[in-house]
């Protein structure tokens, strides 16, 4: 066996879910072993048999991994609670190892994971799908690329051709949920929480957000951003979204005016003057590139 495979086959190993008390499973998927595996590619020592010894890091991986994972999606942890977040996390982190060099990455399967796996958010499946959405755009906002900025003074002298760029870092994100203020909520839970004993957060962390103060469905158009090395929501009107969203995609100034503008006449000179708003509005935010 070469080093690849060794590497390989203890991967394959520390991977496994650990047992409900914590402990390295005495089988594979495959119905293999976990202690002859173990012999295979680890030696003992004085005082620890080789499984022991892959134990330790079967351990440290899941508790790595499942404390990063948490760290990144507070929002959902509160949304279906810390039992069943629990559960999902495992779950998802089984499917779903690590494969790459930073932790950031870890989520980046979770949405498209999670809308087939409605199980793990029974009642509320379609509110936690938009809350993954918001909090892994955060997470891409954070460390996203930042292109030279276009001034409000830059703006001068616009036509219909003019074409513009959006920041990468920049995430529009349409919403069936208002579910940026939720997540707003669950933080200051937690920053409040993290000021008290280790009891009185214990027994917090225990419940879920409430079921009577979660948000009724409602249509939101949210952008995530980064300005200043901290990350930012910002919800636009339907038609400023639009606007925005056909800029991001290609589309002439001109082109994106006429698709986002509302059809009653009476409202189209109230949309152009909210139109120099948006723009000065978007410039000072970073959010037009050169």
């Amino acid at each position: 066996m070469n080093l690849a495979q060794i590497q390989r086959a203890v991967f394959e190993v520390i991977r496994q879910p650990l047992t409900p008390s914590q402990r390295l499973r005495p089988r594979m998927p495959d119905g293999r072993s976990t202690r002859e595996v173990a012999n295979a590619i680890i030696k003992p020592n004085d005082r620890l048999a080789s499984h022991e010894r892959l134990e330790i890091y079967n351990q440290q991986y899941w508790f790595r991994i499942l404390s990063s994972f948490a760290e990144d999606f507070p929002g959902l942890r509160g949304l279906i609670g810390v039992r069943r977040f629990d559960k999902l996390s495992v779950a998802y982190l089984a499917e779903n190892p690590s494969r790459s060099f930073t932790l950031r990455n870890l989520g980046a399967s979770l949405e498209s994971w999670l809308r087939r796996h409605a199980e793990f958010a029974p009642g509320d499946h379609g509110m936690a799908i938009d809350m993954v959405r918001v909090e892994w755009a955060e997470i891409e906002a954070f460390d996203g690329r930042e292109l030279p900025r276009i001034s409000k003074e830059g703006l001068a002298g616009l036509s219909g051709n003019t074409l513009f760029r959006l920041q990468p870092h920049l995430h529009m994100l349409e919403l069936a949920y208002p579910v940026d203020d939720l997540l707003i909520r669950v933080r200051r839970a937690e920053h409040q929480h993290s000021m008290v004993s280790n009891a009185v957060r214990k027994a917090a962390h225990r419940t879920k957000v409430r079921k009577a103060s979660l948000p009724k469905p409602q249509k939101t158009y949210l952008v995530v951003y980064r300005l200043n090395d901290t990350v930012f929501f910002k919800r636009l009107t339907r038609e400023g979204f639009a606007l925005l969203g056909a800029l991001g995609e290609g589309k002439t100034l001109g082109e994106a005016l006429e698709a986002s503008m509302p059809k009653p006449a009476a409202k189209v000179e109230a949309f152009r003057q909210e139109v120099r708003d948006w723009f000065e509005n978007w410039a000072s935010l970073g959010w037009l590139a050169k």
